[in-house]
């Protein structure tokens, strides 16, 4: 009796949990970037470690219902010493039968240290699909929670999730 009642809640949680709508989304895309040239560092001028910091990058899509697309952007961020705030970031993104043009919303940056350097930089924030045609069409309009992780020198991993 008592196996029947916690099979019975088992079941229950379960079923309320289905039904709640919560479901872990596949990754429209994880990208493979690597930072094109050398990135631009401007100071402010205003305070020590205050800089804007502008780099193009180029994207290989590895994983998600966009994989195998090729994206170019360009990456606006202002830091104020290791915590940067995203401010501009618009990117083509091409897929066989799809075209999409993605703009950054909101998004904060931190430098990630390794063995006591600087091995790169970790953001997250949110992008909107401005357009998207053809094999892409379903996701135009969509707000997007993004992640920035680092790969090496000068390449990172890029998430965009619903």
């Amino acid at each position: 009796m008592r196996k029947h009642r916690i099979a019975t809640f088992m079941c229950s949680a379960l079923g309320l949990f289905g039904a709640s709508g919560i479901a872990i989304a596949d990754p429209v895309v994880r990208y493979e970037c690597n930072i094109l040239g050398t990135p631009s560092q401007d100071p402010v001028g205003d305070r020590e470690g205050h800089n804007l910091v502008s780099f193009q990058y180029s994207c290989f899509g590895v994983d998600g219902l966009m994989k195998g697309a090729v994206a170019t952007s360009v990456s606006v961020t202002e830091w104020d010493g290791p915590k940067g705030k995203n401010l501009s970031s618009v990117g083509v993104h091409r897929l066989p039968g799809g075209l999409a043009s993605a703009q950054l919303i909101e998004g904060t940056s931190s430098v990630v240290m390794r063995d006591g350097k600087p091995a790169g930089s970790e953001s997250s924030g949110k992008i909107v699909i401005k357009l998207a045609s053809g094999t892409l069409s379903a996701i135009s309009g969509k707000t997007l929670n993004y992640t920035v992780k680092p790969l090496g020198p000068n390449r990172f991993e890029l998430d965009w999730t619903e």
